[in-house]
């Protein structure tokens, strides 16, 4: 004997009753599946969060129904979206959203579709961000981006339940003609810096040899023996031997030493 002025049976019954021979004509069962939350709604109204698990209700004493709710992370692909920037550059973008689903009654009571709401959110917040965004801002300011977005989309997904995890670009497309002109200011900018580079090892270079001309020009026997190596350097070079004569090159070395 079991008292069905309850719909819910508590969980002894259900293990008991489900087996029964003819169970299926007077019990409904409802499966909870792990990481489900299962909101159990009688003649429109809720009473209760039902956990993952087995559940059974009495046939005829109400109208019952049971919607779940996913409470795991998940992820929102919202591709192929073109965008025209501040500038009049057309853009395709392709975003990422991924949220869990933090007040489940709400979230039901809300929103018709949670997923689609979220979709929708992130189409407008990428018009609203890009939208005022030259090219050269968006591509320096990369790391801003998401920022922007997630502070425009949380406020919304809270309101209906939702709980923000994640928000950020995954592609950014540029048209065939603007990679062309990119990829020619990139190798322009390039060139001037390594022109750049060049002309001031030069004049660092020039710097260095005019400092030397005027501390051999203010020092004759730093000259002189700066001449002797120059020399030791090309006798070695030709294979030449060089004769220091008596009262020549030999007495100024004399004197040197």
């Amino acid at each position: 004997r079991l008292d069905a002025s309850k719909i819910r049976l508590d969980d002894v019954s259900v293990s008991t009753v489900i087996d029964t021979p003819g169970a299926k004509t007077a019990v409904d069962v409802v499966d909870v599946s792990a990481d489900t939350i299962g909101l159990l709604y009688v003649d429109g109204v809720l009473k209760e969060e039902l956990g993952p698990g087995r559940y059974g209700f009495w046939k005829g004493v109400g109208k019952v129904e049971v919607r779940m709710v996913e409470l795991r992370e998940q992820v929102l692909d919202v591709s192929g979206q073109e965008i025209m920037t501040a500038d009049k550059v057309t853009l395709r973008l392709n975003a990422l959203l991924t949220y869990r689903v933090k007040e489940p009654e709400r979230s039901v009571r809300t929103v018709t579709d949670a997923t689609q709401m979220a979709y929708r959110e992130v189409q407008l917040a990428l018009r609203a961000v890009i939208g005022t965004k030259s090219l050269d801002s968006l591509l320096d300011e990369k790391d801003q981006v998401p920022i922007e977005l997630a502070e425009l989309i949380e406020p919304r997904l809270t309101s209906v339940g939702l709980e923000l995890v994640a928000v950020g670009i995954r592609d950014i497309i540029l048209p065939g003609e603007m990679k062309v002109l990119l990829n020619r200011v990139t190798e322009a900018k390039k060139a001037s810096e390594a022109n750049l580079i060049t002309r001031r090892e030069e004049t660092a270079a020039i710097r260095s040899q005019l400092n030397a001309a005027r501390l051999l020009e203010s020092n004759p026997t730093l000259m002189r023996l700066r001449e002797l190596e120059v020399l030791e350097k090309v006798t070695d070079k030709a294979n030449l031997s060089v004769v220091l004569a008596d009262g020549g090159l030999a007495d100024r070395v004399v004197k040197l030493l």
